[in-house]
């Protein structure tokens, strides 16, 4: 018998072992794959997909607004929005601080069923949030709204 059993205690593992004494193994997949980007960053690239195509047409309206992603609105979205979850909000541009437009990740996941419906989702708050930041209506901003 090992002295460790006779004590009672258990053996301690190596963090860099699992229990059959191979180790940790490589990456699932390289780094330039699709499939090793997290859900998040697949997420922030369908927001950036969705702003680039609106900003080769209002460019120069968009210049110094910032767009963000964040996981869940603030627990004091019901005040400023009429929505029970807000998908997004918008910040307007207030002295030295630019217009803020900021997408929330988890309540745009639920709504989709499939990836493109969640491209399509986006696309139409990120138009619905230029719109409401321009003035104009989201038809205006982009004649693709609520097509995709």
């Amino acid at each position: 018998m090992s002295q460790t059993m006779a004590t009672g205690s258990v053996p301690a593992r190596s963090p860099r072992r699992d229990r059959h004494g191979r180790g940790l193994r490589g990456v699932l997949a390289p780094d330039h794959l699709p499939i090793s980007r997290s859900r998040s960053e697949r997420f922030d690239d369908l927001v950036l997909d969705a702003v680039d195509r609106l900003e080769s047409r209002w460019g120069p309206q968009l210049d110094g607004v910032e767009f963000a992603v964040e996981e869940v609105p603030p627990p004091d979205a019901s005040v400023w929005s009429a929505d029970p979850v807000p998908l997004a909000r918008l910040f307007p541009a207030i002295g030295e601080l630019p217009a803020r437009i900021v997408l929330y990740r988890r309540p745009l996941e639920a709504r989709a069923t499939s990836r493109e419906e969640l491209r399509s989702i986006i696309h139409d708050v990120v138009v619905e949030e230029i719109a409401e930041l321009l003035g104009l209506e989201p038809e205006m901003v982009d004649p693709r709204y609520g097509n995709d």
